[in-house]
């Protein structure tokens, strides 16, 4: 696996080139695992990266992927 390594407020975290496994491993322990790894997919495609942890942390990647929403204005990226 490909990656790009940043220290942001004392995390370290990745930019992924390999969004599936970023994903798979961000999702794991997801009830809905498949919606979580589709939607993490698309918020690493268009943002570069995939933050640490199962859940939360979404800010280490920055506005693009803590601000993105779906149509019904919700946060998108797991």
């Amino acid at each position: 696996m490909s990656s790009v390594c940043k220290v942001c407020q004392g995390w370290e975290y990745n930019i992924f080139r390999d969004c599936k496994g970023a994903c798979e491993e961000r999702c794991k322990l997801n009830s809905r695992h498949g919606l979580c790894t589709r939607a993490c997919g698309t918020c690493c495609e268009r943002c570069n990266c995939v933050p640490p942890g199962q859940s939360g942390n979404r800010e280490l990647c920055g506005a693009c992927y803590a601000n993105m929403t779906t149509h019904h204005n919700r946060t998108k990226c797991p």
